[in-house]
């Protein structure tokens, strides 16, 4: 999936010279933590995070009231030249970047000019999209041998089932390298002929452990 599929394009943005009390106001009334800077031409040179303002702005409890710091240019306080994405680059891709700099948004640009921005929630709620986890259903854990054309031995029990799957994650097994996991969701609430199906099939399922299913 790229990332012009989940980019909001319609960015609340700034100018160097606009202040603190500016960035204060737009946060607040946007309910919007993080503001890209562009220069009139839409280049990005510069973003602001609500937690830049509170390190920034004196605490109704501090003794220094610092009430000129309300009229300093965000440009003195915003991270300059930052990491920046584009419209065509892959959502998994973009998450790494995420995780490894520790950020809470990416600007978007195209051509030198800002054209979007996706932040850790909109990755986190595509993330609960792509696993289906929003829908009503069941997930199963399946240990299988690391080998070519193992999944398609497993679909064919949620095909016998007539069972649709709503997504399919493959991790490394930690206590077996030559094997691999399956984190399966499907489209039902009661997966206990389905775990039967797979058992038979001499599937190791994982979870649900229901009792009375032997493994």
């Amino acid at each position: 999936m790229l990332i012009e599929e989940i980019m909001a394009t319609d960015v609340i943005t700034l100018q160097p010279t606009n202040t603190v009390r500016d960035a204060l106001e737009v946060m607040r009334d946007k309910k919007i933590r993080h503001l890209p800077i562009i220069t009139e031409d839409r280049t990005v040179v510069g973003i602001i995070t609500d937690r830049d303002l509170k390190e920034v702005v004196p605490s109704i409890l501090s003794d220094h009231k610092a009430i000129d710091i309300y009229d300093i240019e965000i440009s003195t306080i915003m991270t300059k030249n930052p990491i920046i994405g584009h419209p065509m680059d892959f959502v998994e891709e973009s998450a790494v970047i995420f995780y490894r700099n520790k950020i809470g948004s990416l600007p978007i640009v195209s051509n030198n000019k800002l054209v979007g921005i996706i932040t850790e929630t909109d990755l986190l709620y595509k993330y609960i999209e792509l696993t289906g986890a929003h829908q009503p259903g069941s997930q199963l854990e399946i240990r299988v041998p690391d080998t070519p054309g193992i999944l398609f031995e497993v679909s064919k029990v949620f095909h016998e089932q007539k069972t649709n799957v709503l997504s399919v994650l493959v991790y490394p097994d930690k206590q077996n390298i030559s094997s691999k996991i399956l984190v399966i969701r499907i489209k039902t609430m009661n997966p206990i002929n389905i775990i039967e199906g797979l058992k038979a099939g001499g599937f190791e399922v994982l979870w649900p452990n229901f009792p009375g299913l032997e493994r």
